[in-house]
């Protein structure tokens, strides 16, 4: 009976050795993966602001803004570049495709990719002339991104500089492209307010012709600045709004984005930063990327941590909050969210060092699963 006791526990023991090795193993797999990085180079200081589209053969392309010269500023010469993944964004390409040459006074940058409802693929990007000057432009390629159409300027209305964040057009189930801009200055010589006037333009031609929202009113008088959108159920379209008040704000539009309600405050706390939002295809929640550094501490107002949430009720609470990047010398945004299968998601984002002076010039992008981010 001792031999059979003895036989048992040691049977019971390694078996506990192999559930316990098999779920490190699993825990080891469904952890973020860096997959690229991109950081500076000479006549390369900075790459960042991306987006992505998975093409027809199952290629992901990742097309980003890759700067020229010596200077990362936001008015330094850049244009547009790709890389290609072939096994779901696990690896990458090592070199650069030219997407879109600079055909700007300043750059070509801020990059937002759609798969259109036609089958087509749309590239969305702000050509920056001068610094009242920058208008978002539309591409469209009907063949997998091997060629690309005469750019058509999303903004005829108006003039001035107009910030459209990378990943952030939308389509909705009718068709209609919305663009959402912060209008910053107008021409004839005014100085540039960091006080943004937030619009949204629609298209429902596939980007032929555009028309301009009325501007989202701001009774708490906040700066408003780098709106981004998602289409919610029930006809429902929610703007996310980065500001200087410590909060994301939000407005919300009933009519398919013709025109929008007044821009108020969230439950989210954030820095001068923008968040993204993006809806989980195969679960229908909605999965957050932001800087939740709380409003006190040594951290307030930097742009770090990086954190993401869940939200199952539309947007209202956020839940299973982790936090990505966590180093208080990082500095972390402009995140774009691309869905791989039905486990997968990747995020592309700039990854910099604030001591360092690197803020926005190194993009990293990581590849997380479902499993992760639920757990």
């Amino acid at each position: 009976m001792k031999i059979f006791r003895k036989t048992f526990w040691l049977i019971t023991v390694a078996l506990a050795c192999c559930i316990s090795s098999v779920d490190a193993q699993k825990s080891v797999e469904s952890a973020p993966e860096l997959v690229l990085k991109l950081e500076p180079r000479p006549d390369n200081p900075r790459n960042s602001e991306g987006d992505f589209v998975t093409l027809k053969d199952g290629r992901i392309l990742f097309v980003y803004s890759k700067f020229t010269g010596t200077s990362s500023s936001d008015f330094a010469g850049a244009y547009l570049v790709g890389r290609y993944s072939a096994d779901g964004g696990k690896t990458w390409t090592k070199d650069d495709r030219v997407i879109v040459k600079n055909d700007a006074g300043m750059n070509v940058m801020s990059v937002s990719l759609l798969r259109l409802k036609d089958g087509n693929i749309a590239l969305f990007y702000a050509r920056k002339n001068a610094i009242d000057d920058c208008i978002p432009m539309m591409r469209v390629s009907k063949d997998e991104g091997e060629t690309w159409s005469e750019p058509t300027a999303c903004i005829t209305d108006k003039k001035g500089y107009f910030v459209l964040n990378n990943n952030r057009v939308i389509q909705l189930k009718n068709g209609r492209l919305l663009v959402p801009v912060a209008w910053h200055i107008t021409p004839a010589g005014a100085a540039f307010n960091g006080r943004g006037k937030l619009y949204v333009y629609h298209s429902d031609d596939n980007g032929a012709t555009w028309t301009s929202s009325d501007e989202v009113a701001n009774p708490d008088g906040v700066v408003t600045q780098e709106p981004g959108l998602i289409a919610l159920k029930k006809n429902k379209i929610m703007m996310i709004i980065r500001t200087d008040a410590g909060f994301q704000y939000q407005s919300f539009s009933n009519d398919n984005g013709t025109s929008w309600g007044p821009a108020a405050v969230t439950n989210i706390q954030s820095p001068v930063s923008p968040a993204t939002i993006a809806r989980i295809p195969s679960t229908g929640d909605l999965l957050m990327v932001w800087n939740n550094n709380g409003l006190t501490g040594s951290l307030k107002g930097l742009r770090t941590p990086l954190n993401i949430a869940v939200s199952k009720d539309e947007g209202k609470t956020w839940q299973k909050q982790k936090t990505l990047e966590g180093d208080p010398d990082g500095w972390y945004c402009y995140t774009a969210i691309h869905f791989v299968g039905k486990k997968n998601v990747l995020l592309s984002y700039c990854a910099g060092n604030r001591p360092k002076r690197t803020s926005l010039s190194i993009t990293d992008v990581k590849l997380l699963t479902l499993n992760w981010i639920y757990k």
